[in-house]
């Protein structure tokens, strides 16, 4: 039972990596067959500039993802190194919204032509919000330690301490 953890990390990263991997294969067989030959006369360069072009960051999310999470086994088949976990939050989600979001948008191109892949624009649209989004929550968390009694940040008392109050007892602070 030795290392049950990594060997289930291992195993989580495998079947993750496997999925990705046959949903990319497939999106691209599916962009390809539908575009460079059932749709070949709406077919132009811009096609093949914006396909080359849009698809090559969810290609190298994959390959990113795929060096840092595969398991690693020595000769004897013992695990060496579970790999990153691909669960965890932070910059590993936001590549796995970019990798669906290219997919959704790939799949979209490839149906109704060549101007869905402005729709690929939400995704520095997506990053700006999320630092911004990001900034505000850790500004928010230092106002805190600017050394105000805690009155100017608008706390809401429950009822009990408004009964407290009331009926003038000290007020208790917490540091």
């Amino acid at each position: 039972m030795a290392n049950k953890a990594a060997k289930q990390l291992a195993a989580r990263n495998t079947a993750i990596l496997k999925r990705i991997h046959l949903i990319s294969a497939l999106i691209n067989f599916l962009f390809i067959l539908l575009r460079f030959w059932i749709f070949r006369p709406s077919c132009t360069r811009n096609t093949y500039v914006l396909y080359s072009l849009l698809a090559a960051p969810a290609l190298g999310i994959e390959f990113w993802f795929e060096s840092i999470a595969r398991p690693r086994v020595d000769a004897s088949g013992e695990l060496r190194r579970a790999g990153e976990d691909l669960e965890a939050k932070g910059l590993i989600e936001y590549l796995h919204d970019v990798l669906y979001w290219t997919w959704g948008v790939t799949t979209l191109a490839a149906l109704f032509g060549d101007r869905l892949w402005w729709l690929y624009v939400v995704i520095p649209l997506y990053s700006v919000w999320l630092a911004y989004s990001t900034f505000m929550g850790v500004r928010q968390g230092f106002a805190g330690l600017s050394g105000d009694s805690g009155d100017s940040l608008g706390a809401v008392m429950s009822n009990r301490q408004k009964k407290m109050e009331k009926r003038g007892v000290q007020k208790v602070q917490y540091r």
